[in-house]
C-alpha cells in the first residue's frame, strides 16, 4: 500500500508512522493501538477511506468543517505535528473532543550555547538515582554467535534461508525481542551505566551478515524496526528500552537513513536518565556515523537519495543534538575518550557558516536551530571566518561612529623603513614576530617566564601603567583578526580567562577573567608548586603541626627580584582583608580569607585552603593586569562568535599549530619553473624533510616570515618554490610577501643542503 505524504511515496509501515505522529487522541483515550491494529489487518481501500474520513471531517478544524484539498489536509497535519513539538500542541475538535496538548512529537533544541546550560550529562552522578519502570520478561532464546554464523554458512551453499528469515523477521520485530537476541542474560537487569549487558559480538554479526542475505529479508527487518520504533512511541522506558536503541542505533547500512532519522528522534526526545546511560553505553563508536549522517543529509550524493531536505527539516537538529550529548560525555570526563577535533564536521566548512551565525543571533533563544547552538561541531577554520567576517561587518557598521576604534579592525599593511616590498602578508608576520620578541623579553618585566612549564605568565609586581598590558592584549586580538599566527607560550589556563566571560560585560564592575582556577591549572604554569600543594592534600600526618600554615600568602620581594619564580603580590585594590605591606625588602603577605593570618591550616580545611591558594595565584594577584589584557584582546575580537570557542580554540587562533607537517606542505606546494620531478624540487623536499624541527622552523621562518602553522593547516600557505636563473653559489633567495622560496638549479643534494642551512640559519628581516 502506498501512500502520498509531504509529496514522498509511503509504504503502509511508513503510513503508520506518519498517523501515528499525529497523536490521534479520541473521547480521551489514545486510539494508536486500535488504529494500528486496523491499519495492519485492513486492504488498501480501507486504508485510504481512514484517511479520507479524517480528511472530510476537518481533522480538528471544528465542527465538520472539511479541508479544501488534500494538501491542506496534509499541510495541517504537520502544523499540528510542528506545534507539539514546540511544546504548545494546538486546541481543536475532532468528533467533538479537544486534542491533549502533549510536548514529546518533537525533540527540544539544545539550548542556546549562550545561556551556558549545559547538557544533563555535566550534572549527573556517576550512577542514575532516577527510576526506571520495571523491566518486562523477555523470552529465552538460545542461539549464540557460533549457531547464528553456521546457520549462514548453510543457508549460503544450500540457498535455502528459511531458518535464517525466521530468525531476522523474530529478532527485530519489537523491543523485547531485541533484547531475547541480543541481553547476555534475558532477564538481569545490569543496572550499571558501564555494562549495557548487549552481547557486542552477537549485534555485530548479526549486521554484518545482514548485507549478504536477500533483499527480501533485508526489506523485512526494515520493516521490523519500523513497526519496533512505532511500537515503542510512549511513556517512561525501561533499561531494555534502552539497550534496543543502543542495539538499533549500531546498524550502519546507508540505506536506512529514513529510519536512522526517527531512531534519532526519539532518542532526542529521551528523559536525561535514559541519555547518560546510552552516552555511557556507545562512547565514541557512534559519533563517525553521527557526523557522516549529518554531512550526507547536507550534501547527498545523488539528489534523490534522501527526501528533500524541506520535508525532514528535524533530521539535522535531532541527530546534533544526540552528538551533543557525546560531546558533552566527552567533555566532562577526566581522561576524554576521544579529542575534542574528531567532533568537528568539515563538511560544515561548505555551508553558509554566517547565516547560520546570524541565524544565532537573531533568533537568540528560540526554537530556531543554528549549527552556532552546538558550536563544538565547527571547525577552527569556521570560527575563526566568522570571527573576522563578524569583525569587518562591526567596523562598517561603526564606521559612521567612531572612526579610530574601528580602524583598529582594518587590515594592517606593514612596510619597514628603508626597506622596498610589498606587503602580502610576509611583512606583517614578520612585524609581529619580531614585536612580541621584544614585549616577552625579560627586561620589559610585564611577563615571567617559567622555565619547568615553558611558558610565560602575568607578573603579579604591581606597575605603574597597566595599558602595556592593554596592549600586549590588543596585539593578541589584530593577529587573530590579520590571520597571523605568534610565538607566545601562555598556559592555555590563560586562554579560559580570556573567555570568562566570552563578551566584554556590560556592567564596568563586573568581574574579569576569573576562570575557576584548580591544581590541573597551576600544574601548566608552576608544576613544583602544584606538586607540593598537591603532597599537602594526601598528607597523612599531622598537618596542623608539620606545616605550620595558616590561611595567607606570603612573599619576599628581595628574592623574588632574582628568580624566575612569580613574586604572586596583591593590587591595592583588593579587598581590605587581604593585608600587606609595601615597603621594599619587606615580607608581603596576603590573608586569603578574612582573619586568615590567625586560621592555622589543618587537615579538615587543607582543601579549602589550597583552593584560596589557587585562586589567589592565578586570579587575584595579577587582577589588574589581566584585566588590562582582556580589554585589549576584546577590543579587536568584539563578537558574539568567541562564545562558539574553547580555549584550546582560541589558543590555536593566535599561536598556530605547533606540528610542522612537512609532508603536508609539500603535498600543497606550487611551482613556478619546477615541476615537482625536478631534481632540484626532489632534493629540496628530502634536505627539508631530513631536518630537525628547529631547522624546519627556520626553513618556514625564512620562506614565510613566521614559523607557526595557520589554521587553516599548511595548504593555506599557499607556498611556492620558483626557478631562479643565476650561478649555482648563490643562496637561496625567500619574499615573504608570497610564501615563496627561489632556488638556483643546484647540481646536487649536498650543495642545496649546505647553501639552504646558510640561508636559513641567517635571515632576519626582509630581504630582496
Amino acid at each position: 500500500m502506498d501512500v502520498l505524504c509531504n509529496g514522498e511515496i509511503m509504504g503502509r509501515d511508513h503510513t503508520l508512522e506518519f498517523i501515528y505522529m499525529t497523536r490521534w487522541r479520541l473521547h480521551g483515550e489514545n486510539t494508536y493501538p486500535m488504529v494500528l491494529d486496523l491499519i495492519r489487518n485492513s486492504s488498501l481501500l480501507f486504508v485510504v477511506m481512514i484517511v479520507f474520513f479524517l480528511f472530510f471531517q476537518g481533522f480538528g478544524r471544528g465542527a465538520k468543517q472539511p479541508f479544501p484539498s488534500l494538501g491542506t489536509f496534509i499541510s495541517t497535519l504537520n502544523q499540528r505535528r510542528d506545534a507539539a513539538g514546540r511544546g504548545g500542541f494546538m486546541t481543536g475538535t475532532l468528533s467533538g473532543n479537544q486534542w491533549l496538548r502533549h510536548g514529546r512529537d518533537l525533540p527540544p533544541i539544545c539550548s542556546d550555547v549562550r545561556q551556558r546550560q549545559r547538557l544533563s550529562i555535566d550534572t549527573l552522578p556517576p550512577e542514575v538515582k532516577a527510576p526506571f519502570p520495571c523491566d518486562p520478561i523477555i523470552p529465552l532464546r538460545t542461539k549464540t554467535t557460533k549457531d547464528f554464523l553456521e546457520d549462514m554458512e548453510r543457508a549460503v551453499q544450500s540457498g535455502d534461508w528459511k531458518e535464517v528469515r525466521e530468525f531476522y523477521l523474530t529478532t527485530f520485530d519489537s523491543f523485547i525481542e531485541i533484547n531475547a537476541a541480543f541481553k547476555r542474560e534475558a532477564n538481569a537487569s545490569f543496572n550499571t551505566i558501564d555494562d549495557s549487558g548487549v552481547n557486542a559480538k552477537f549485534v555485530n554479526a548479526v549486521y554484518d551478515t545482514l548485507l549478504s542475505t536477500p533483499q527480501d529479508i533485508q526489506k523485512s527487518v526494515l520493516k521490523g524496526i519500523i513497526n519496533s520504533l512505532l511500537r515503542e512511541w510512549k511513556g517512561p522506558r525501561t533499561k531494555d528500552d534502552l539497550r534496543a536503541y543502543f542495539i538499533l542505533v549500531q546498524y550502519s547500512s546507508t540505506s536506512t537513513y529514513v529510519i536512522y532519522a526517527h531512531l534519532l528522534r526519539q532518542i532526542s526526545s529521551l528523559s536525561e536518565a535514559d541519555h547518560h546511560y546510552l552516552v555511557h553505553w556507545l562512547k565514541k563508536q557512534l559519533v563517525e556515523r553521527l557526523l557522516q549522517f549529518i554531512s550526507t543529509r547536507l550534501f547527498p550524493a545523488e539528489p534523490d537519495e534522501l527526501p528533500p531536505l524541506t520535508k525532514c527539516s528535524w533530521w539535522i537538529p535531532s541527530a546534533t543534538k544526540v552528538l551533543s550529548l557525546f560531546n558533552a560525555a566527552n567533555s566532562v570526563s577526566s581522561t576524554p575518550i576521544m579529542p575534542f577535533t574528531d567532533f568537528y564536521n568539515i563538511t560544515l566548512e561548505h555551508i553558509d557558516f554566517m547565516e547560520e551565525y546570524r541565524t544565532w543571533q537573531s533568533y537568540g533563544n528560540s526554537n530556531r536551530f543554528s549549527f552556532c547552538q552546538f558550536p563544538f561541531i565547527l571547525s577552527t577554520v569556521v570560527k575563526k571566518a566568522i570571527i573576522q567576517k563578524d569583525s569587518e561587518q562591526q567596523m562598517i557598521s561603526q564606521a559612521r561612529l567612531t572612526r579610530k576604534r574601528c580602524d583598529l579592525k582594518k587590515k594592517l599593511r606593514v612596510t619597514f623603513v628603508g626597506e622596498a616590498g610589498l606587503d602580502m602578508g610576509g611583512l606583517t608576520k614578520e612585524w609581529f614576530l619580531l614585536l612580541v620578541r621584544q614585549i616577552f623579553h625579560t627586561d620589559y618585566g610585564m611577563f615571567t617566564y617559567m622555565k619547568d612549564s615553558r611558558c610565560h605568565w602575568f607578573s603579579s609586581w604591581k606597575c605603574d601603567n597597566y595599558s602595556e598590558y592593554q596592549l600586549v592584549g590588543t596585539l593578541m586580538g589584530l593577529a587573530v583578526y590579520n590571520s597571523i599566527a605568534l610565538d607566545i607560550h601562555f598556559p592555555l589556563y590563560c586562554y579560559r580567562k580570556l573567555l570568562t566571560p566570552p563578551t566584554v560585560p556590560c556592567d564596568p564592575n563586573a568581574s574579569i577573567g576569573m576562570a575557576t582556577a584548580t591544581l590541573d591549572d597551576l600544574q601548566q604554569i608552576m608544576p613544583e608548586l602544584a606538586h607540593g600543594l598537591a603532597e599537602l592534600l594526601n598528607y597523612e600526618g599531622n598537618v596542623e603541626e608539620d606545616f605550620y600554615l595558616t590561611f595567607q600568602h606570603t612573599d619576599e620581594p628581595s628574592d623574588l627580584q632574582h628568580t624566575d619564580e612569580p613574586s604572586d603580590l596583591q593590587h591595592t585594590d583588593e579587598p581590605s582583608d587581604l593585608q600587606h605591606t609595601e615597603e621594599m625588602g619587606v615580607v608581603k603577605s596576603h590573608n586569603l580569607k578574612p582573619g586568615g593570618d590567625k586560621i592555622p591550616v589543618t587537615k579538615p580545611n587543607r582543601k579549602e585552603y589550597v583552593q584560596l591558594y589557587v585562586d589567589f595565584l592565578l586570579n587575584k594577584s595579577i587582577y589588574k593586569q589581566f584585566a588590562a589584557f582582556f580589554h585589549g584582546f576584546h577590543s579587536v575580537c568584539a563578537s558574539d562568535a568567541l562564545m562558539l570557542l574553547r580555549p584550546e580554540e582560541v589558543e590555536m587562533l593566535v599561536c598556530g599549530s605547533p606540528d610542522l607537517e612537512m609532508i603536508a606542505l609539500q603535498k600543497a606546494a606550487q611551482y613556478e619553473g619546477y615541476s615537482k620531478t625536478d631534481s632540484t624540487v626532489r632534493c629540496f623536499w628530502d634536505v627539508v624533510l631530513s631536518f630537525p624541527l628547529e631547522l624546519q622552523k627556520k626553513m618556514l621562518h625564512f620562506a614565510t616570515g613566521s614559523d607557526r602553522v595557520p589554521v587553516g593547516g599548511m595548504a593555506d600557505l599557499n607556498f611556492k618554490i620558483s626557478k631562479i636563473d643565476v650561478p649555482t653559489d648563490w643562496l637561496p633567495i625567500s619574499h615573504t610577501c608570497f610564501n615563496q622560496i627561489c632556488l638556483p638549479p643546484y647540481r646536487n643534494r649536498k650543495e642545496l643542503k649546505h647553501k639552504l642551512t646558510i640561508a636559513i640559519s641567517n635571515a632576519e628581516g626582509f630581504g630582496l
